[in-house]
């Protein structure tokens, strides 16, 4: 992959990691807007300086906005994949592929306990969330609607907007999500 697309990724990934609109990264960059932009499109072949601007407005080292991506087979054990809990300890997720300049997806595992529930506030623009179900049953509601899913069943639906995961028996539900997200 061509290091304007890696910078390109890396700069839009960490503006909205920080929750920085391009406006506030210009302003604590020094770098315009409408570079900024052209550059997280992809469309820009910004200068060394301006590289060092940016990653100095994000305060990370300048050699982070160039972060590759490994071209050889990643394993990935569930007792080293990072991991988070919810508002409880009731609902567990297993991050085993994040995002990079050439995945434009996550992958997680996750662990609901019976009788409980977790709450999304939606996702970014245009995401998308693919759910599969391994064990146990998952009801999801969205917007509306409400989506019953038994082992082996699958959903797909628009994450931007706010979503629940419930379970109602009492077992454990074990389930996989991919969060899509859609180049522009």
């Amino acid at each position: 992959m061509e290091i304007g697309k890696i910078i390109a990724f890396n700069i839009k990934h960490l503006r909205m990691e920080r929750n920085l609109s391009l406006t506030q990264l210009s302003e604590v960059s020094g770098v315009s807007k409408a570079m900024l932009s052209d550059i997280e499109k992809g469309n820009g072949n910004p200068t060394i300086n301006t590289i060092w601007k940016i990653a100095n407005g994000l305060k990370v080292p300048y050699t982070k906005l160039m972060d590759g991506v490994d071209n050889k087979a990643t394993l990935v054990r569930k007792c080293d994949a990072p991991s988070q809990s919810g508002e409880t300890d009731d609902y567990k997720v297993y991050c085993y592929y994040p995002t990079t300049p050439t995945r434009n997806f996550e992958l997680f595992y996750v662990e609901l306990q019976g009788n409980s529930s977790n709450s999304s506030i939606g996702h970014s623009d245009k995401a998308q969330e693919y759910v599969f179900i391994i064990e146990g049953q998952l009801t999801i509601k969205t917007d509306n609607t409400e989506y019953i899913l038994e082992k082996g069943d699958s959903l797909t639906f628009d994450s931007s907007i706010a979503h629940t995961y419930f379970n109602s028996k009492n077992d454990i539900a074990l389930f996989m999500v991919i969060n899509y997200y859609p180049s522009n």
